[in-house]
């Protein structure tokens, strides 16, 4: 696994390899991702053939400036364009009507694209240096958990890339909030940092939350971001098992978490990856309270549980 450090000269590296129809691996301020430029159909085929992940399943494209929506869909509403001025640069993914010039193997067929701008600073000199949109899902297998640092990549995965860019930990750890605003309605399709709640602030109306009928966004599954190893939520974890817990540790295998939500998320998969090596039967986590501030942590952990 080839990691370089995000200097001038490795993001250029990065970017021409985009160019050329290659794999790279990419820090985002959510989690790692597998980019290729999104205007290539062999090399978006290589992101399903390297995550092992299904053609029903698409992708989001990532974009070096606002202003490059447009050339990907149909129009950009005004809810949408509201919830870019808003949030982008940052961990939200907005589902639109798409041009004809969008891949299906982009969009798995569908008559729609998710797209985000990320805030990453590293990610966004990639893709400007690219100077095309990238495709850059999670750099796991399918349905493995994200990498949200450059030691998780998976080295299987990592073989098909050019190189890993390493930029340290993620800020925010878990895969960004998806809303589709192609009704007159938008709809949470994916929880995240950005709550529904801070969706509706911006919008000023109630939203809706739930997948529809259609898989318009990646992590509809009903397993998924999950370890090797099974997952089982509890109320509290035995003082002398392992397992993933609030407050001060009472033992020395067991990982104490924060009680903020946002804090929990960054630091969730780079746990579970941890005592995913651990070779234990199990993996315990305490359950985080039940409010809204916590929708995003309780969706992955009930994907990881399945």
């Amino acid at each position: 696994m080839r990691i370089a450090p995000p200097t001038e000269s490795s993001i250029a590296k990065a970017s021409a390899a985009i160019r050329s129809g290659k794999l790279v691996v990419i820090p985002t301020e959510t989690v790692y991702g597998l980019a290729a430029d999104a205007t290539k159909r062999e090399a978006v085929l290589s992101i399903f053939r390297a995550k092992g992940r299904p053609l029903e399943n698409p992708l989001i494209v990532h974009v070096g400036y606002p202003n490059w929506v447009g050339s990907l869909v149909e129009s950009i509403p005004d809810a949408a364009q509201r919830l870019m001025d808003s949030f982008w640069p940052g961990p939200l993914t907005i589902v639109l009507r798409k041009r004809a010039v969008v891949l299906d193997e982009v969009t798995a067929g569908l008559g729609t694209v998710a797209v985000r701008m990320p805030s990453s600073p590293i990610a966004l000199a990639v893709i400007r240096g690219a100077g095309v949109p990238i495709a850059a899902p999670s750099a796991n297998k399918f349905m493995a958990l994200s990498p949200t640092r450059s030691e998780d990549v998976d080295p299987e995965l990592a073989a098909h890339a050019e190189m890993v860019l390493d930029g340290g930990p993620c800020e925010v750890g878990l895969e960004s909030t998806v809303v589709d605003c192609t009704e007159l309605t938008p709809r949470v399709l994916r929880p995240g940092r950005i709550s529904k709640a801070d969706i509706e602030r911006v919008l000023g109306l109630r939203i809706d939350q739930g997948s529809g009928t259609e898989k318009r966004s990646p992590g509809q599954y009903p397993r998924h971001y999950a370890p090797r190893t099974p997952v089982r939520l509890v109320d509290r974890v035995p003082d002398n098992s392992p397992g993933v817990v609030f407050g001060m540790q009472r033992n020395s295998s067991q990982f104490s978490m924060p009680d903020d939500p946002d804090a929990f998320g960054a630091m969730l998969y780079n746990t579970l990856s941890q005592m995913d090596r651990q070779g234990l039967g199990e993996i315990l986590v305490e359950k985080p309270p039940e409010t809204s501030e916590w929708e995003a942590v309780w969706d992955r952990l009930r994907k990881a549980t399945g």
